[in-house]
């Protein structure tokens, strides 16, 4: 039906404008000012679903946890009785902003809902949900380990990350449902999770240590050594890979391959997590003693804050999401 001219204006009219800027400043990762363009949505449509679930979906990325929560509720709140299922994204929003803010009943609640079986409780969820990549500030530089998946949207660091990421190894970190790749982990292929917060701080402090060694081997021996304090040991020098954008997401594409072996470079970056420096000196000291060409350069343990998201910046999207998804 045409429109009319002279038909007074409806809430709907007044809306349209917003919600064009709304989604053009969601899109553009401007989440601040998208926030308070579907607040005035929401004062014109205040039971309009999607503008709750956009609102509250603006507030994930902002990690801003309690409104996030308030407003992915009002969305299964007000969505349309007459649907068999519930909107499952804003199920999932829900269920991760419960999560960060250690709602556990309410968490269990939704994940139920979602059809995903977790433990009964009253505390924190405890399970087995499997190894995940985890990408580390995701807004920022973007460096991804393995992790242990305790949760639904909860997992424990299983490497030892470089410092300046502002994480450790163990610690509990709360990462997106969504997946943006894959990585190989063993001989399987899991998803790469963006984390949005660190949730509890691991007891070890991440001690950087260079080192002179002849061979893999020592290596391998220093690896192999347990001693109180010492959590792991890593040799960043082989595990850190400066993945292109589409490795580093897991997209299929080629590389040259240089089928010359790399030679050893005797000179080792390492990463040491520990609960004290004297049982990093313990350690070290006990290893260079045992074997010939063994050196130790220097041994730190700088502090680093994970880095802030930057407004205007889409980091929630991989790079060959090209759906229109907003989730």
């Amino acid at each position: 039906m045409p429109h009319d001219p002279h038909a007074p204006a409806t809430a709907a009219d007044d809306a349209r404008p917003l919600d064009e800027r709304a989604y053009a400043a969601f899109d553009e990762g401007r989440l601040s000012e998208a926030s308070t363009l579907f607040a005035r949505l929401l004062q014109l449509q205040p039971e309009t679903a999607h503008y709750h679930y956009m609102r509250g979906l603006a507030h994930k990325y902002l990690l801003d946890w309690p409104t996030s929560l308030r407003h992915n509720l009002n969305a299964l709140t007000q969505g349309d009785p007459k649907e068999d299922e519930p909107d499952e994204a804003a199920l999932w929003n829900a269920g991760i902003a419960a999560t960060a803010l250690g709602d556990w009943a309410r968490a269990r609640e939704l994940w139920n809902r979602c059809g995903i079986q977790v433990p009964a409780g009253q505390g924190p969820i405890e399970a087995d949900f499997g190894v995940a990549s985890i990408r580390l500030n995701p807004w920022s530089d973007g460096e991804t380990l393995f992790a242990r998946r305790i949760d639904v949207v909860r997992a424990r660091l299983l490497n030892v990350p470089l410092p300046e990421s502002g994480y450790r190894y163990g610690d509990i970190v709360l990462h997106d449902g969504a997946s943006t790749g894959e990585r190989t982990y063993g001989n399987q292929r899991v998803p790469v999770l963006n984390a949005l917060a660190r949730l509890e701080p691991s007891q070890f402090r991440t001690y950087v240590v260079f080192v002179h060694c002849d061979g893999p081997e020592d290596i391998e021996a220093l690896r192999a050594m347990s001693r109180p304090g010492i959590a792991d040991v890593e040799d960043w020098s082989a595990s850190i890979v400066n993945y292109c954008m589409r490795c580093s997401y897991g997209a299929a594409h080629a590389h040259r391959e240089d089928d010359a072996e790399p030679a050893w470079d005797p000179e080792r970056s390492l990463g040491i997590a520990a609960q004290g420096r004297s049982a990093v000196d313990q350690l070290l000291r006990d290893w260079a003693g045992n074997g010939a060409g063994r050196r130790i350069d220097s041994v730190s343990a700088p502090e680093h804050a994970p880095p802030p998201p930057q407004d205007g910046h889409v980091w929630w999207r991989g790079p060959d999401d090209d759906s229109g998804d907003p989730n």
